[in-house]
């Protein structure tokens, strides 16, 4: 079989997906297609993974290219790991926004750097998947990594009928974070989750038939617990549900903990990915200073670890053997959620077996944890909108829907931002040639002018004014 790893250039990350096909014995034999548009970052990951093969005695065949057509041809699953613009355009996703008062601590999910980086990335997945339809296997499944996941994930569940599911290790990570707080090792606990990638809630969570609940409540009315996850604590006792976010990514998806200095020095106290402005830009800043004279790899040993808690080789792993493995994934919404709308990308839980993905339906969310996920929504479908379509108002639409943007600045304040934004990353944004946001400039009014006296029908301006009769009657 082969399976083709779009993206190959993050070498860290292909690293670890590559140990967990050589720790496959389902996956033996397999060819590994690498491709990169960056010739010198991918000969060394290439590099690396023929080590890694050779010094395991494994059978696999590792082969790379700048080719995006030629890796996907013939594959039967295709990896993607992209981020077009890499750390140039993200430099602009958190500074431009931090130049307007919008404080980003990762800003690669929502928020302006979320919008900006779905409509870098969008045009590139949607032609991975026509790549797909055409070169690929039938059937061949993608195994989609990156980010802005949902509105990602929404855009092609719009435009291609490639199997594709969108994989994140939030509730995985999520899970070990419960099972120390509840003291309960994590293979013995059972849940349900259901939501959106990042504001995924825990609906049930149980041990030995056990609600766990009360006792993850009773943890995080301590100190000491409630201060290592601010941000997640809160939402957990102020909602009802616990989620799958940490408290740096979802300060920033919400309108209640970066609005303002006094939230940020609250909530958002703790450094790095406590919450701390750009975190994320910070780490990939002094990552890329560490290895601007080497290889980040080339010293890593290359010998196999035990597989990660990435789903991606399970799910290969379950296609090949028939199998089921159940795993949280990204879809489209065809009723999986029935409180959030058709169409949008849920993450519910999913069975992989040997005849592909299949989603499960969980029904509604309880409707706070919908509501909050549709602010969400919102942002994501028009961010798709944008992305796809070239359409520079659904960009303002987009950053102006955003619940922690629209809590900082105004709508004449978010235009001026997402102008600036798109001039800044004209290089990755073919889409948008030739076209800008439209200014809509401020109405001066002078200190004299009284409003235009309108008149109303009589009957009208009575219930304007004073209500209707019933309601007068009333009070």
């Amino acid at each position: 079989m082969k399976i083709a790893l779009i993206g190959a250039g993050s070498a860290v990350f292909s690293k670890t997906l590559m140990n967990d096909i050589l720790s496959t014995p389902a996956l033996s034999g397999c060819e590994i297609a690498l491709m990169s548009p960056t010739e010198s970052k991918l000969r060394k990951i290439e590099s690396f993974a023929k080590r890694m093969v050779k010094d395991n005695g494994k059978t696999a065949a590792v082969s790379a290219t700048t080719d995006r057509r030629e890796a996907i041809r013939s594959a039967d699953f295709v990896i993607v790991t992209i981020n077009p613009g890499g750390l140039a355009a993200y430099r602009h996703d958190y500074e431009i926004p931090m130049k307007y008062g919008v404080d980003q601590c990762i800003g690669d999910t929502l928020g302006p750097g979320g919008v900006f980086r779905g409509a870098r990335t969008i045009p590139v997945l949607a032609g991975i998947a026509k790549d797909m339809e055409e070169l690929a296997k039938p059937g061949a499944l993608m195994l989609q990594y990156a980010n802005p996941m949902a509105a990602n994930c929404l855009a092609l569940g719009k435009v291609s009928r490639v199997p594709f599911v969108g994989l994140c290790h939030g509730v995985q990570t999520t899970l070990d974070l419960i099972a120390r707080y509840c003291g309960v090792p994590k293979e013995e606990i059972a849940f349900t989750c259901g939501g959106i990638n990042h504001m995924d809630w825990f609906l049930t969570l149980t041990h030995n038939g056990n609600d766990m609940y009360p006792r993850l409540r009773e943890v995080f009315e301590k100190p000491e617990y409630y201060k290592n996850e601010k941000v997640r604590g809160e939402m957990f006792r102020q909602f009802g549900y616990f989620m799958t976010e940490s408290t740096g990514h979802l300060s920033e998806y919400l309108p209640y903990f970066r609005k303002n200095r006094k939230a940020l020095d609250v909530y958002c106290d703790e450094p790095a990915f406590g919450g701390e402005s750009g975190a994320y830009y910070k780490f990939a800043i002094a990552l890329a200073e560490k290895y601007k004279d080497r290889d980040p790899i080339e010293f890593d040993s290359t010998e196999l670890s035990p597989r990660s808690v990435e789903y991606c080789s399970y799910i290969m792993e379950a296609v090949v053997t028939g199998r089921p493995f159940r795993f949280m994934g990204n879809v489209r919404n065809d009723g999986f959620i029935g409180n959030l709308p058709d169409g949008c990308c849920v993450e519910v839980p999913v069975i992989a077996d040997s005849t592909g993905i299949h989603p499960t339906r969980i029904g509604s969310l309880p409707a706070q944890c919908a509501a909050l996920c549709q602010t969400n929504i919102n942002v994501q479908t028009l961010a798709a909108q944008a992305a796809l379509d070239g359409d520079t108002e659904a960009l303002v639409h987009a950053a102006a829907l955003d619940p922690l943007t629209a809590a900082v600045l105004t709508l004449a304040e978010i235009r001026a931002m997402c102008s600036d934004m798109l001039e800044a990353e004209r290089p990755w944004l073919p889409q948008f040639s030739g076209k800008h946001i439209r200014p809509v400039p401020a109405i001066s009014i002078p200190a004299d002018v009284r409003p235009v006296d309108v008149p109303l029908d009589p009957a009208l301006a009575i219930a304007h004014r004073f209500g209707t009769l019933a309601e007068q009657k009333t009070k």
